[in-house]
């Protein structure tokens, strides 16, 4: 659970990010591409994205040995430039003390470049913004044309509710499962953290890679920073890519496409076996795999088990003019 404590003076400086934030949308990019869950929705863009990455982006990962990143790299800054040029402007104790902490736990020896970059050396920092533009430049330049329109959307949607029903609502309504209540806003994620504003304020920034729990930047004597996800929960396609049942079956694959095509109709296992002309055992592996990503539901009536579509399953393939 996230508690965030306020006082009368945050609630007037809660803001939304009017515009998306460059390193920080590569930041939950790698962070998605990392985590081995929503294989059914992710699996496919994940594995072409780690296929895809230059040798000039790997220096990233030994920023993260042990699955946590060092805070320096939150950057929230509009532009890219600039976000590249707040990185190597970070305080130099705050540095060291990051590279120190994700490091503490880590049995491997530090690779000569970070221990560079914990002395504050130029060149080290060169090869950390080569690392970041060109991981950039390939995880999200392709669709940061679409980012900057969900952006758009999101920032009109937010303020909207604000306009129509107090910052109150806009919060109680931004994550789903979260709640404001008095003073303390609250929502689901692992762990425990309790954090007090004390009059600095709180920015919301949407996020379009990310489907997990809220992420939260707590920097010196800077605002609470808070990312959302607040995408279409799936992969990302640039503008102007095939949005048709190709693209689905990309992500999918073309069995399960043609099982959530199938299933708008209820059918049992061996039912849409003979239809896919595969065995029992193949059709009901692929049903297991979109179940557990909540596209159909399953229930067993006498000796048969009978499959049909979510809503959310539905949503899915009308997106994408699949049917």
């Amino acid at each position: 659970m996230i508690r965030i404590r306020f006082t009368a003076a945050d609630f007037a400086r809660v803001r939304l990010a009017p515009r998306p934030a460059p390193l920080q949308e590569l930041n939950v990019a790698l962070l998605r591409m990392c985590r081995p869950d929503d294989a059914v929705l992710f699996g496919r863009w994940r594995q072409r994205l780690l296929r895809s990455l230059p040798a000039a982006a790997e220096p990233l990962a030994d920023l993260v040995p042990a699955g946590q990143a060092p805070r320096f790299l939150d950057v929230f800054s509009d532009s890219l430039t600039e976000g590249l040029e707040a990185v190597r402007a970070g305080r130099p104790e705050g540095v060291r003390a990051e590279i120190e902490r994700v490091y503490a736990r880590h049995p491997a020896p530090v690779p000569p470049w970070v221990r560079a970059l914990h002395r504050g050396d130029a060149e080290a920092f060169q090869l950390l913004r080569r690392a970041q533009l060109a991981a950039f430049e390939t995880a999200v330049r392709p669709v940061w044309p679409v980012v900057q329109d969900l952006h758009r959307a999101e920032f009109t949607r937010y303020a909207l509710t604000v306009a129509e029903d107090g910052v109150g609502a806009a919060l109680d309504r931004l994550v789903p499962g979260g709640r404001l209540r008095g003073d303390v806003w609250e929502f689901t994620a692992p762990g425990e953290s309790d954090r007090a504003l004390r009059g600095r304020g709180l920015v919301l920034q949407p996020t379009f890679h990310w489907s997990g729990p809220p992420l939260i930047a707590d920097l010196p004597g800077r605002p609470l920073y808070l990312t959302y996800p607040a995408g279409p929960g799936l992969p990302l396609t640039p503008a102007g890519a095939d949005g048709t049942a190709e693209a689905l079956a990309e992500v999918l694959g073309r069995t399960r496409l043609e099982i959530l095509l199938l299933l708008a109709a209820e059918h049992s296992t061996t039912g849409l076996a003979r239809r896919l002309g595969v065995s029992n055992a193949t059709a009901s592996a692929h049903t297991a795999a979109l179940r557990g990503a909540g596209l159909i539901t399953t229930v067993r009536a006498g000796r048969s088990v009978l499959h049909r579509r979510t809503a959310l399953g539905t949503l899915l393939v009308r997106r994408h003019g699949a049917e």
